[in-house]
């Protein structure tokens, strides 16, 4: 994949809204669902996006949340909006994560050279950063679509 091209689609998804990240049900790919939204003034529809991550051999997720925060946050009613939302805490129940500073591509690795050679195919590494995750991803190709509000990651299209 054109790392141009690449870096133009990762681009595109600043500042959005992170709904879903995983692995999809088959277990090869990786998928982030986007909600994207742009100023109301210029017309654009919001949508949600399907950021398809094809061939990721390598996904890590760590917290972006601070230490002192987590220890705030371990009550259940913060994974539900409606019982969370005046405690104390981060509430897990908004159901999505900021992305910003956003997705970049990472330079060519030891590890994205490792994987291009044994299998045959280039590989890449992004690192996507939210308010909540830090993801890095090592893939192979890039496919994004819109899909319908409500799209259920866990089931095979």
């Amino acid at each position: 994949m054109d790392t141009a091209v690449l870096e133009q689609m990762l681009d595109e998804s600043f500042d959005h809204a992170v709904v879903h990240h995983g692995y999809t049900n088959y277990m090869r790919d990786y998928e982030v669902i986007v909600y994207a939204t742009a100023d109301p003034r210029t017309g654009i529809a919001p949508a949600h996006l399907r950021y398809l991550f094809r061939y990721c051999v390598d996904a890590r997720c760590v917290t972006s949340v601070p230490t002192e925060t987590w220890r705030v946050s371990l009550d259940d009613r913060l994974i539900d909006h409606e019982t969370g939302v005046d405690l104390n805490g981060y509430v897990w129940g908004v159901k999505w994560h900021g992305l910003y500073p956003g997705a970049k591509l990472l330079p060519e690795s030891e590890t994205t050279r490792r994987w291009s050679k044994a299998v045959g195919i280039d590989f890449h590494a992004v690192r996507m950063e939210t308010n909540a995750h830090d993801l890095t991803l090592v893939f192979s190709d890039l496919q994004v679509r819109e899909v319908q509000a409500g799209y259920a990651p866990f089931v095979a299209e």
